[in-house]
Formats: structure tokens, sequence, C-alpha cells
């Protein structure tokens, strides 16, 4: 009925129902079309938004945390010199090695390593056991201490590193130095595994407060209302904007929500995640999760960021409205005008171009379709523009099936600057153009990407070899980096400054430089192009060389090169070297990056190659030193002969005239005099004595230890020095080694504040102007080395009858109560003999069952079980009552359900202990 009724319309009443109604149609499409896309685009763009800020901050904080592997590394890699030194003297070594690093490095919490018992002691056998040695911050001072630990078995954590022997970002966990939970703080451990020859000999871990990143997490709002937080590998938050959820469960807020979206399995591997969901206040949100891998860790952290998704929308929603209001004024605009205009001008003149209007709407457009019409009006000029566009879409067809040839150079006369279709056909073949133009361009940073990612990687094996040796490793870069950038020469300086006031950059290896331009290998800061640049700190790029600066040569003849690149070597802002290379072609943007980007892993190769040095020289330093006292020893001594000789001399010369006996005594005193600076000089205390223990000599040391002089000593005894003192056994003992022969021992000198030891040696000594035997003596002080194994002896007897006492303890609990042990999932995993013949069975029928087998539940009764072993999980201590009967014996029991948490705050194990209450 609807058709009939169109069709009894007039052809005006047609034309303007079919214009009102494409029109309408059309306009409601374009105006619902536009706010989709707007909104789609809105929230497109918010997405890469959140995305770009958290990758941000997730690159700032692993930022942070790579610092701190850093000094961790650089503490491991020193590890590898104990080899060269006794125990005693790398374990002085490397505590003053972590005071300083902890000195150094304010936000460090402590520092601290780990050595496996039997590397340290061949004679410890058992595969676990370690000793620690640690420093930490405590109320703005620094502390040490050490500790034997692990004694009865390895900690999960510290059990997985070293099966792992790599790297670790422990998970976070709550500490205290009072042991107040009052003012407990979060923090973490970095953990890197000191291995020789592929041996694990234990770790270096460095300790860090991580309420440093509460201020981040709180700035991080990419939109309006929108938060984040940042969440450990095991799913807790280490910063949050709430501080009382720091160190809490997230999946106590998220544990749907990211169920549903696999969010926790994507933590543990260190992949990202976007998803929408309601938030834990019920508000529809955008989640971003970014992983935050640091080193080789396998425990990555993430950063979670919350966006609510009405925030984003709400710009969206105000253009599909307004689209909306200009949509029905337009359509209202437009029903006006088009009844006006059609009825005047639109209903006669129409049929005359029906044929050709339909022959379009067919697809035909070829001039055969052009139509004659005479008319001035606007019919007549629609005629022509009829035309115009006939003949338009003529030659478009033509350009299309030309573009489609692969003839891009085609050329297309539009029709009018409003030409639509013409501008959309040039702009195809622009994009076609475009796109060609981008694949060719793509391919060549795909090289270039390819070139870079291969060099690193060349340069990586590179810097790994020969870091101990700074010239081989120099020599090896500047080669090979000269090879690589198709340049010619190259050079690498060195900042040196081992000799305070002369600090300069030396030459540690060139490649191809003449002798003229290196004839100078020593520069200062500022001096030239090379001081210049380690003095701003920026790379230097010339394709103009200032004249005779350099010089390529060869058989043929020599010439200048085209371009210089000079790059500091950095690390931290500091300059460690700088690069010079010089070619006869033009370096690229991307290879100057390169070698920038490389310079600072050769600065941070060349940190650690110098440390290694360094560390060498100071142990070669300290074994001269001990050989130089060995040497003073036995230069001592032979200058008492020569002493003894020179009194030998003098008695014979005694006879002699009385000129050249004050000749001879003058002499002597000199020689004297020089004795005595020497006896000064030496740190030990020398005396001799005659046959009847007067002092003959003594250096000041002896005199200090009586508080006298030296002249004040001479001429006394013990006797007078030691009143009220046994001093009968001492000269017994004096008389027995006179006549016996050398003895050294240990004297043990309790006159002081502190008791010292002195390591003392004496030996019979034949008076030259008497012929009789007297006593030389000789004193060192080793009281600091004393003191420290003392300590040390003492430290292990009270950890052996500690352990001792714990097992005995333990043995009592275990015959004198009901003991099972857990695992956090309820499956039994230790049973005592107690509790086996209370109940008639062997350990292997119920190790490995579950607690709840051959039990039946309610399903309430499940709910509280559920709910029994949640908590337990969760580290609460738990007790009840149980009442069961075994051969016809009824039996109460008490029962305390016990968790242990690990070093990070996770229960490992789960202990009941049951008293048997009563028993019918």
């Amino acid at each position: 009925m609807k058709i009939n009724v169109f069709e009894k319309l007039s052809l005006q009443q047609k034309i303007l129902s079919m214009v009102i109604g494409a029109s309408t149609i059309v306009f409601i499409f374009t105006v619902g079309n536009i706010a989709l896309k707007s909104r789609k685009d809105s929230i497109n763009d918010a997405i890469k938004h959140i995305n770009v800020v958290a990758d941000y901050h997730a690159s700032k904080i692993k930022g942070s945390l790579e610092k701190d592997l850093f000094i961790a590394r650089t503490l491991s890699n020193s590890i590898q010199v104990h080899k060269l030194l006794s125990e005693d003297k790398w374990k002085e070594l490397f505590a003053k090695l972590y005071e300083e690093t902890l000195i150094k490095n304010p936000d460090l919490l402590s520092v601290w390593d780990s050595w496996e018992l039997n590397y340290i002691d061949l004679t410890y056998k058992k595969d676990y056991g370690r000793y620690r040695c640690y420093y930490w911050r405590e109320k703005g001072q620094i502390k040490h201490g050490t500790e034997i630990g692990s004694v009865s078995g390895d900690p999960v954590d510290y059990a997985r590193i070293k099966r792992d022997k790599s790297e670790s970002l422990e998970d976070p966990y709550f500490f205290s130095f009072t042991s107040d939970s009052k003012n407990q703080f979060l923090i973490t451990s970095i953990v890197v595994s000191n291995l020789v020859d592929g041996r694990f000999i234990g770790v270096i871990g460095i300790d860090i407060e991580l309420s440093r990143y509460y201020n981040d997490i709180r700035l991080i709002k990419p939109y309006e209302n929108s938060y984040a937080f940042l969440l450990s590998n095991n799913i807790k938050y280490i910063a949050h904007p709430d501080k009382e959820k720091i160190g809490q469960n997230a999946l106590e807020d998220y544990e749907s929500i990211f169920t549903k979206n696999d969010v926790t399995d994507k933590i543990s591997s260190g992949e990202s995640a976007f998803f929408t969901a309601s938030d834990v206040n019920g508000v529809t949100s955008f989640f971003s999760v970014k992983p935050i891998i640091v080193g080789k860790s396998k425990m990555p952290w993430s950063l979670v960021t919350v966006v609510p998704k009405s925030e984003v929308v709400r710009s969206s929603v105000f253009t599909f409205w307004e689209s909306i209001i200009i949509g029905l004024i337009g359509i209202t605009i437009l029903l006006i005008i088009t009844y006006i205009f059609s009825k005047k001008f639109i209903i006669s003149p129409i049929t005359r171009i029906v044929n050709t209007l339909q022959r379009i709407s067919f697809g035909h457009a070829d001039l055969g379709m052009i139509y004659s019409d005479d008319q001035k009006d606007e019919m007549g000029k629609m005629f022509n523009y009829l035309n115009i566009n006939i003949k338009g879409l003529s030659q478009k067809t033509d350009f299309a099936e030309r573009i489609g040839a692969g003839d891009l150079n085609v050329d297309l006369d539009l029709l009018s600057e409003e030409d639509t279709l013409g501008k959309s056909l040039i702009n195809m073949r622009e994009s076609l153009k475009k796109a060609k133009l981008e694949e060719e361009k793509r391919k060549i940073e795909d090289e270039k990407r390819r070139w870079t990612n291969e060099g690193l990687a060349k340069f990586s094996d590179i810097l790994r070899q020969n870091n101990d040796k700074l010239e081989l490793l120099a020599a090896d870069i500047i080669k090979n980096l000269v090879h690589y950038l198709d340049a010619n020469q190259g050079g690498v300086f060195i900042y040196n400054d081992d000799i305070s006031g002369d600090v300069h950059f030396e030459l540690l290896s060139a490649f191809a430089f003449n002798r003229h331009k290196y004839l100078k290998k020593q520069i200062l800061l500022g001096e030239g192009l090379v001081g210049a640049c380690a003095l701003e700190k920026q790379t230097i790029y010339l394709t103009e060389i200032p004249e005779n600066y350099i010089q390529v040569t060869s058989g043929l003849g020599e010439a200048r090169p085209r371009c210089l690149l000079i790059v500091p070597l950095l690390i931290e802002e500091k300059v460690l070297g700088v690069l010079e290379i010089a070619s006869f072609s033009e370096i690229e943007e991307f290879k100057i990056e390169f070698v920038e980007k490389l310079a600072q892993s050769i600065a941070s190769t060349l940190t650690s190659a110098r440390t290694n040095i360094r560390t060498t020289l100071l142990l070669s330093r300290t074994q001269q030193q001990a050989e130089e006292m060995s040497a003073q020893e036995e230069e001592m001594r032979q200058n008492m002969e020569e002493l003894q000789s020179t009194q030998e001399e003098m008695e014979r010369l005694k006879q002699d005239d009385a000129l050249r006996m004050q000749d001879t005594l003058k002499k002597h005193e000199e020689n004297r005099k020089l004795l005595t600076e020497l006896l000064n000089s030496i740190p030990a205390k020398i005396s001799l004595k005659d046959e009847n223990g007067v002092f003959l000599i003594a250096n000041s040391h002896v005199a200090a230890g009586y508080n006298k002089s030296i002249d004040e000593i001479i001429g006394t005894t013990d006797y007078d020095n030691h009143r009220g003192e046994d001093v009968d056994n001492w000269r017994k003992q004096e008389i027995e080694i006179m006549e016996k022969g050398s003895q050294t021992y240990i004297f043990e000198d309790t006159s002081g504040l502190k008791k010292k030891y002195l390591r003392t040696t004496k030996l019979p000594f034949i008076i030259p102007n008497t012929g009789k035997t007297g006593l030389l003596s000789i004193q060192f002080d080793i009281s600091d080395t004393k003191h420290l194994e003392e300590e040390l002896i003492e430290a292990n007897k009270i950890a052996s009858q500690r352990f001792l006492d714990m097992q005995n303890y333990i043995d009592a609990i275990s015959n004198s109560i009901y003991i099972v042990e857990y695992d956090p999932k309820g499956y039994i995993t230790y049973i005592n003999n107690h509790y086996l013949d209370l109940l008639g069975v062997t350990s292997n029928e119920l190790v490995g069952t579950h607690h709840s087998d051959k039990m039946e539940f309610t399903e309430k009764q499940k709910t509280e079980n559920d709910k029994f072993w949640n908590d337990l999980r969760n580290g609460i201590v738990l007790k009840t009552t149980n009442k069961f009967t075994i051969n016809n014996k009824s039996y109460t029991s008490e029962e305390t359900y016990t968790p242990l948490a690990d070093e990070n705050g996770e229960v490992y194990k789960i202990i009941k202990t049951a008293n048997i209450v009563s028993k019918k």
C-alpha cells in the first residue's frame, strides 16, 4: 500500500521525498560514523598515551634498580681476587670495600656477602652452611657483623639462587633494626652469584629500602582520577598511593580480575598486558601492566596503571551529542531549502537529463554521453556541468587505468579546486609513490639497525676478552672499530690520575696513526680537540680538519682525512677516556650514534678492568711490604753483627796511640747513633742485655713501653722496671735461652687497658768487649690478628653449643608431644614417631597424603576448612580442639597450627603440635 501511495505522488513530491529521505539517512549515517570514529579514536589515543606513560615510569624504575645491580656486579667481580690472598686478608679487604660502598652510595641500606663453608673450610663436607659478613646503615652510622648460618640446611630462596647460579631481584619483605613490628619498613635484596671456574661459592647482596618509590607512584596520573601501583613477582604491593596497602597481597583486591585476564602468570613471566575491568572501587577502568626485568633476574616486577574509562570517553561523548544537535539542525535547513528550490528549478528540466543520468548511474563515462543544450539558466549550467563531469570521469577512468598499469608519473588535470575525486586519485598516486619510497627507506633503516646490532654484539664479545690487560683490550677495540666503521685511523685515550697533580689523558692504543701525530702521548683536560671533547663531555664531529692535524700515510704517499670523530667514554657523567676516529669518507649519523652507544660499554668495561688491576696492585704492594719487613729484620741482625765487629776492632785499637783511639771512638759514636736510629725505625721492641740482665741497647719502642727515655732504660734491669712482679721466672727463662739457644713464643701483655699479644724472639748474643753471652730480644705486636682469631674461635664454640642445645630441645619436644608437618597445600611432609605410635601406622602410609583424605565434609564444613587453611597460608597461628577415636578409645587433643615463613614472608611449611588432654 505504501508503494501505491508513493507512485501517486507528483515528480516534484517524489524528488523531494527522495532527496529529503536520502539526505536524512546520509546525514544520520555520517553523524553517527563521525561520533563513533571520534569515540574510537579517542579511546585508541588514550590507550597509546597510557602505555607511553607506563613504559616511561617502568623504564625509570628499572634504571634505578639496574644502577644498584651494577654495584652488586662490581662487588662480585672484585671477589675474584680472594684467591690471591689469605683468608684473613681477603676478609679484611672485602669488609673495607663493603663499608666504602655504603659510604659512597647513601641510597643503599646494607651490603653483605655469603660464602659456602665447604669452599672456605676444606674440612667442612656438607653441601649447606655458610659464612656471612654484612654492613648496614642504622641511625646515621655504619655497623657490621659476621655469622655462621644455614648449618641445618639452606633457606628456600638461597637454595634457588645457588641452583640457578645467576642474578636475582628478590621479592620484598618487611624488616626492622629493632625487631619492633611498629618500626618495620619494606626492603628488597639484589643478589649476584659468585662463581669460581663455574662453581658456586656464595653471593654478594645489597639491600635497598622501597619507600623511595612511593612518591614516584603517586605522581603517575596519565588522566584525572587515575592511579598506579608497583607489584613484586609474588603479587605484593611494593608501592601504592595508599600506604596501608604496601606489603599486602594484591590478590586480596584483584584476584578475580587478575585470574580472568591471566595477569598473575604474565607478571611471573615478565609479560605486558592491557585489558578493561572494574577496579577495586567498582569503576570500569583500563589496566596497563608493564614488566620491569632487572638484569638476568627471573623474578620480574610489574608496574600497573589504572585509568577510569569514563575519564577517557568523556570528550568523545561531548562530540557525539554535539554532532547529533548539528545534524538535526542541518536536516531541518536542508528540508526547507530542498522544498523551495526543487519546486522552482528541478522538476521541469529533470526529465531532459534522465537518460544521461541513468547511464552515469550504470557506470558509463565516455565522450559520447555529452549532451548539447543552449539554455543559459541554472539548468543550462547543470547540463554544462554534467558534460564537464562526463569529460572529467572519462579522464579519471583513463588515469586510473594507467595507474593500475604501474605508471605513477601520469598527470591528471583537475576540473577545479573542488575536484574531490580528482584530488583523491592524485592523492592515491602520491600515496603509492610515498609507499614505494617508504619501503625503500624502511629497507635502508633495517640495514642500519642490523649493522648496529651486529656491531654491538661483536664488541660485547671483544669487551669480555683481555679485560685484565688494558693495553691489549684497547688495541683490540680500536682495531676492530676502525675496520667496522670503514675508517682509516683511530686511537684510544684513557684518563690517568695515578699521580696527584699530574692528571692527563694518555694514549693507550692507536691504529694506523703515523709517528708525528702522536709523538705527544699525554693530553691535558681541555687541550686540543681530544681534551676539549673530554672537558665538554660531548661528541665532536668535524668534516673540515685543521691543517697538519693528521695525515694518512701509505707507500704511495700521504693525504688528509675528510672527517674526524671524537667521542668521550662516559659513565655516570664521569669521563674515563676518549675515542678518536679519522676517515676519508664521511661517517653517517647512525654510525656516530653506534660509536656513542659503544663508548658507554667501553667505559663500563674500563672501570671494571681498572678496579681489578688496582686491586691486584694493592695486593702486590701488601706482599712487598711484608717482604720489606722481613728484610729489615735481616738488616738489623747484620747491623748487630757489624756492631760486634766494630766493638772488636775498638778493643784491638786500644793498644794504638791516643790519636787513633780518638778517631776510632768518634767513628764508634757515629756508628752507635746510626744503629740507634735504625733500631728506632723498625716497628718492633729491640733490646740487648748482658749476662746479668742489664740493658746495654734498647730502641725507642722499648723505652716507650716503660714510659721512659732510652737513656733511663740503659743500665737498668727488669727488677728495676717491674717492681712487685714475678721477675725471677723471666730471668730464669733468659738464662736458659743464653745456654741452650734461641726461642720464639707469643707473650701476653696485660699491663695496659687492653691485652696485647707480642711475638717474641730471644737469642743468645756474644758481647764483644767482654766475650760473654748476652740476650738479644725482638718483639712484634700481633694483637689485632690474635684478637680476631679469639673472636672467631669463641663464635664457633657458641654456635656449636647453641646448635647442640637446639637439637636436644627438638628431640625432647618430639618425644613428648605429637607433631605433624604440612606443606602450604595441606599435604603431610613429616610425622614424628610419637604420633605414629598413637595412630598405629608407619610414616610411609601418611607422608604425601592430604590432610582431608578419607574425610567427608558438609558444604558448611568445607567452607570452614578452606577458610582455616587460607588463614594458615596467610601466616595466622590457629588453635583448635579435636576429638577422635582409635582402637575403641576416645581422645581429646588441643592442637596448635603454626605457619613458618621464609625470608620473603611466604609460608613454606605448617607445623601442627598436639597434646592429649583427656583419654577414655
